[in-house]
């Protein structure tokens, strides 16, 4: 039974290696290694890299979505679709099983990291992703390791009166104060609120970024890549830092 679940599930492509999911580079095995990932058990595999990619992994903007593992790694930081691209990678490279799930979610959810004219320009719907994890015949959408906790825990002081809803900053969620970002063999989930389109389970990152893109045009791809992002990390890096 076991055997026919496995080969109905095609383990073979939710472990394999990308070019997102390169996590045969040195810096990754490296990482693996000093972490003794690759001898625990798959649960606690799952809980040490998910909370290394929550909060090692500070939230932040690379260049590209399609950023590879590698590069998110040494870049030191992520947001949602990157976070993931490392989060399944390290997963993979210790042989736990793992998929994408591919949606649009409105820019509201980014407002305060993005402001003023930049904010305006953004697209109306922003590519987003997080990880599907298989685990003892279930899987679990584990979304909430894009904010890092001291970040996370800024932006509730910062808001402290809201109890409930909260929209922006990277953040939107029914529990503001206590969201479900821990993982204990369950769901986590962080922006999941601001999700307006949704396109189904991807095997691979480059799977779903070969399909799809962020709409924005050469020169504002541009204007992206090598301004505005850098904007909102500093804006980022104040929050965390409570200097805003």
């Amino acid at each position: 039974m076991e055997q026919q679940l496995k080969k109905s599930l095609n383990f073979t492509n939710y472990l394999k290696k990308t070019k997102i999911l390169d996590f045969d580079s040195s810096i990754i095995k490296s990482l693996i290694k000093t972490r003794k990932w690759d001898v625990m058990k798959n649960a606690d595999k799952i809980e040490h890299i998910y909370n290394y990619v929550r909060d090692e992994v500070k939230f932040g903007y690379n260049g590209d979505d399609n950023t590879s593992a590698s590069q998110v790694l040494k870049d030191g930081y992520g947001q949602c679709n990157t976070k993931s691209n490392l989060f399944m990678a390290l997963l993979r490279a210790v042989g736990v099983p793992n998929r994408m799930h591919g949606f649009t979610i409105h820019k509201a959810l980014q407002k305060g990291v993005i402001t003023g004219i930049w904010y305006k320009l953004s697209p109306k719907n922003i590519l987003h992703s997080w990880t599907e994890v298989y685990l003892d015949g279930k899987w679990f959408n584990l979304e909430g390791l894009i904010l890092d906790k001291p970040y996370l825990t800024a932006l509730q002081n910062m808001f402290s009166e809201c109890k409930t809803t909260f929209c922006g900053y990277g953040a939107y969620t029914d529990n503001f104060q206590k969201p479900l970002i821990d993982w204990e063999q369950n769901h986590t989930y962080i922006q999941e609120n601001g999700i307006n389109q949704d396109f189904g389970l991807f095997d691979t990152p480059d799977e779903f970024y070969s399909k799809y893109q962020q709409k924005l045009g050469l020169f504002k791809k541009w204007i992206y890549r090598n301004y505005v992002r850098h904007l909102m990390n500093r804006n980022v890096d104040r929050i965390r830092k409570n200097e805003r």
